[in-house]
């Protein structure tokens, strides 16, 4: 029998972004950008404090999606397909090689606190595939300290940090990005970043409006490009939200039903990962045992099979 914590079974309404907020054309100066950026993040807020019991799944998702779209920042070509590929079919312990190694940094900075300082952030280039010196990434995080203490507003010191990681090292925009959203998450007291501004790094509110070139860390108008594209992440974080509590609801729901020896830790993965193999293999659940479930799970219509494959599957919500 799979037992329940009542807190986190029960369905929640999710929030959304007031749709005034996501108003093309709103926006016409700075303040107006960071007013409406301010609101979205206000419905994202509980989220990113709350613990239900799919907040894993959706921190996990939130990485994916981030982290396809870096492999573009990258020079790389994998989707998010490939990524998952890379990730959770490799074997326990094995290198996911370079595209999941920058996937592994964004599910780091999903699920750790949002601190920074040099042994951590010399990991982090090492995934991104970048090379930093000891000394750079001392003043990197005395600069990080110094936007703390000047308490700016969240968004324009996420802005700050990025601008000023491309200034010294342009090739590290990727690396800008990521430490935009833990500083974002300090600013905003957050006790874990949420994975949100590098999905929307070739979005249209990134694009100047004069010639259509994309708005860069640092470039002109990028303050404000940075909170209009926040609203659209926030957005897109609610909705997937709401998507995952709907899905989790009904895995919850058929749940103690399951008489599957071992159930309970496939569970546990579909609700605090992205993906989980077919093929998983536990001390309670053998290979053949994991595929009888999935298939019963699959026909419940409570999860769903991301890889479009008839071997090597992943199952997520």
């Amino acid at each position: 029998m799979i037992r329940l914590d009542p807190a986190t079974a029960s369905p929640t309404a999710q929030p959304t972004v007031p749709a005034w907020a996501l108003a093309d054309g709103g926006a016409l100066h700075e303040a107006d950008a960071a007013f409406q950026a301010g609101a979205a993040l206000g419905a994202l807020d509980g989220l990113a404090r709350g613990q239900p019991a799919w907040a894993g799944a959706w921190r996990q998702r939130l990485a994916l999606n981030c982290a396809a779209a870096g492999m573009r920042l990258a020079g790389r070509a994998e989707d998010a397909a490939a990524l998952r590929d890379a990730w959770y079919l490799r074997p326990t312990g094995a290198d996911p090689g370079p595209a999941g190694a920058i996937f592994g940094a964004l599910r780091q900075l999903a699920v750790q606190p949002a601190v920074a300082n040099a042994e951590r952030l010399e990991k982090i280039v090492d995934q991104l595939g970048l090379h930093w010196g000891a000394a750079a990434l001392a003043d990197l995080c005395t600069e990080i300290e110094k936007l703390a203490e000047a308490q700016r507003p969240a968004p324009f010191a996420a802005a700050a940090i990025a601008a000023h990681v491309v200034a010294v090292r342009p090739d590290s925009e990727l690396f800008a990005w990521w430490l935009a959203d833990l500083v974002l998450a300090q600013g905003l007291r957050w006790s874990r970043p949420l994975p949100l501004l590098i999905a929307q790094a070739f979005a249209p509110a990134f694009r100047a409006e004069a010639d259509g070139k994309r708005i860069r860390p640092g470039a002109e108008a990028f303050d404000r490009a940075l909170c209009l594209a926040l609203v659209q992440a926030a957005a897109q974080a609610c909705r997937l939200a709401a998507e995952l509590s709907r899905r989790a609801e009904k895995l919850l729901a058929v749940a103690p039903k399951l008489r599957a020896k071992g159930a309970g830790d496939v569970i546990f993965l579909l609700l605090n990962e992205d993906a989980v193999s077919g093929s998983l293999t536990t001390k309670n659940l053998s290979r053949f045992a994991a595929r009888r479930l999935f298939e019963r799970l699959q026909h419940l219509d409570v999860v769903r099979e991301l890889s479009g494959r008839t071997s090597f599957r992943l199952f997520g919500l």
